[in-house]
């Protein structure tokens, strides 16, 4: 049987830091403080100091801070929030569950990231529609890289319309040396175990510059409490990020920025291996990303997969199935004519593996078999 290379080797960087991340766990155990420790108070402080923004909000998950700021600006029924199809369930889930209605954005061919002139046209139709109010875009930083966020901040603003940079894959990344938050109201982050700042298990956090806004979702995130803890000034939700969790994401955090670093050399070794090939993968003019998926479009993937699955080198689809397909977000009346790029992707994408450990024998050994599997 093949022996198949990681996909994302957690287990090298667990190995790199287990030290450090042992002994950050143990000092939780002592001290008993599992929930809302002294460690997600300083991991707050510290996503805020790395974002350059003014404040941080540590969650239970990358679903839950995408929902916090929906519900602290009261969108619901009759509101429409401008998502992208080509991304995870959570981006237009979020929107669901409060009651609102995604209107799907279609993508820009090179970056995967949405089209400004796309957004542009579906807020002018929501515009002339009297059942739908337009209130926020989710813009998502795809595959680790920032959406055209100048361009859809000035929509935002001529629109008055909130705006949220969903950097679940993309925290760390920036545009023109600022971070999504530089244009975004909030900036959401998923620290799920594959992520480029992963933990141990589920979390997630908020990026925010208003101060106001922080203390409603504060509040939202632990069932609407108010100063006094049985005091609930609002209905919100158990959301806390566990301690633990914290300790582990403060050990990685001293290291994301090398990290960060190291997979855009991976990245650029990938391009240079067999960007004769194949078209690598594109980065927006002025962007630093952090790489969660290295993707490229091939004509035959269920092919190229068994190609490349033979030689030991495994891959995965990140959409194959665009949220405005998906049975539960159907809905014709906010997408007439279809989005064609979208579903254009969808049919080729491929993700290659990556992580920050990439890198010598492991990384020439899937450059090789994506040059076999192509014929290069």
């Amino acid at each position: 049987m093949i022996q198949m290379l990681p996909f994302i080797d957690l287990a090298t960087q667990r190995l790199r830091l287990k030290d450090k991340i042992d002994a950050a766990v143990a000092e939780v155990l002592e001290s008993g403080a599992f929930i809302l420790g002294p460690q997600v108070t300083e991991l707050e402080k510290r996503l805020a100091a790395f974002s350059e923004a003014p404040h941080a909000l540590a969650c239970a998950n990358g679903t839950d801070a995408l929902l916090l700021p929906l519900m602290a600006w009261e969108i619901g029924t009759g509101d429409a929030v401008f998502v992208p199809s080509f991304t995870f369930a959570s981006t237009a889930e979020v929107v669901r569950l409060r009651g609102a209605t995604p209107v799907f954005v279609d993508i820009d061919p090179v970056t995967y990231t949405m089209d400004v002139d796309h957004l542009s046209a579906c807020i002018k139709r929501v515009s002339q529609d009297a059942s739908l109010t337009a209130r926020a875009v989710i813009a998502v930083d795809l595959f680790g890289q920032p959406a055209d966020y100048p361009a859809i901040a000035a929509l935002c603003t001529e629109h008055d319309l909130k705006l949220v940079a969903d950097s679940a894959q993309g925290f760390g990344c920036t545009l023109e040396g600022h971070h999504p938050i530089h244009w975004a109201d909030v900036a959401t982050i998923s620290f799920y175990p594959a992520k480029p700042l992963g933990c141990y298990g589920d979390g997630g956090a908020i990026i925010v510059k208003d101060a106001d806004l922080l203390a409603i979702m504060r509040s939202l995130h632990v069932h609407g409490a108010g100063e006094d803890r049985y005091a609930y000034d609002r209905i919100g939700l158990n959301s806390r990020l566990d301690t633990i969790q914290a300790a582990i994401l403060l050990v990685k955090l001293d290291v994301f920025a090398e990290e960060i670093r190291l997979r855009n050399e991976a990245a650029d070794r990938y391009a240079a291996g067999f960007g004769d090939v194949v078209k690598p993968h594109a980065v927006i003019a002025g962007g630093v990303s952090t790489w969660a998926q290295y993707t490229i479009e091939v004509d035959d993937r269920d092919g190229f997969r068994a190609a490349m699955a033979e030689q030991g080198v495994p891959t995965a689809i990140y959409y194959p199935r665009p949220l405005h397909s998906q049975p539960a977000y159907i809905d014709p009346r906010v997408n007439p004519n279809g989005l064609p790029v979208t579903d254009a992707a969808a049919r080729r994408v491929v993700s290659l593996p990556m992580d920050a450990d990439l890198g010598g024998e492991r990384q020439d050994s899937v450059i090789a078999a994506v040059r076999k599997a192509l014929g290069g």
